[in-house]
């Protein structure tokens, strides 16, 4: 089985989550069904149905999370000797070549991204492209519209 990484923040998140699907959700959707089983006829019982499909992903997400918290490989960025250099957890601070346009982003893993709040999978073209680069290098990054030349500005270990 393949490592999935994850910063320490992710893996936290990740813990709390299942926890709260386990000792919250899971037992309120088996009262849900309980509840519904009682009402009779289970055929054309849209609680039931509803609650038993609430299990079902319930059920799924705990299985999902279970098996990406046996396989973590957790990195501390803060840990890490301050280089200079972008790897996986690092905050990287870019400048648009074009424009000057200032943009940050931390490169995180899949379950962490959030594009919206600067949090990119390592997976993304833009994370590939800064991966391995170091401090005033210049990347070129290929996007749908075409490409994008950044500098990397500064890389944070934060």
């Amino acid at each position: 089985m393949q490592k999935v990484p994850m910063t320490v923040a992710g893996e936290k998140a990740l813990r709390e989550e299942l926890e709260q699907l386990k000792k919250v959700d899971r037992p309120k959707v088996i009262k849900e069904i309980a509840i519904a089983r009682e009402h009779g006829d289970l055929k054309e019982n849209a609680e039931y149905h509803a609650a038993r499909e609430q299990q079902g992903f319930i059920e799924g997400r705990i299985q999902d999370i279970e098996g990406k918290l046996s396989n973590v490989q957790v990195i501390d960025v803060t840990a890490l000797p301050k280089t200079g250099k972008v790897l996986f957890g690092t905050t990287v601070k870019l400048i648009d070549v074009e424009t000057d346009e200032e943009k940050q982003y931390q490169i995180v893993g899949e379950d962490e991204a959030d594009v919206p709040n600067g949090k990119i999978n390592a997976g993304s073209p833009i994370a590939q492209a800064l991966l391995g680069k170091s401090e005033g290098d210049e990347v070129v990054v290929q996007v749908p519209s075409g490409e994008i030349e950044y500098e990397i500005d500064e890389v944070l270990y934060i």
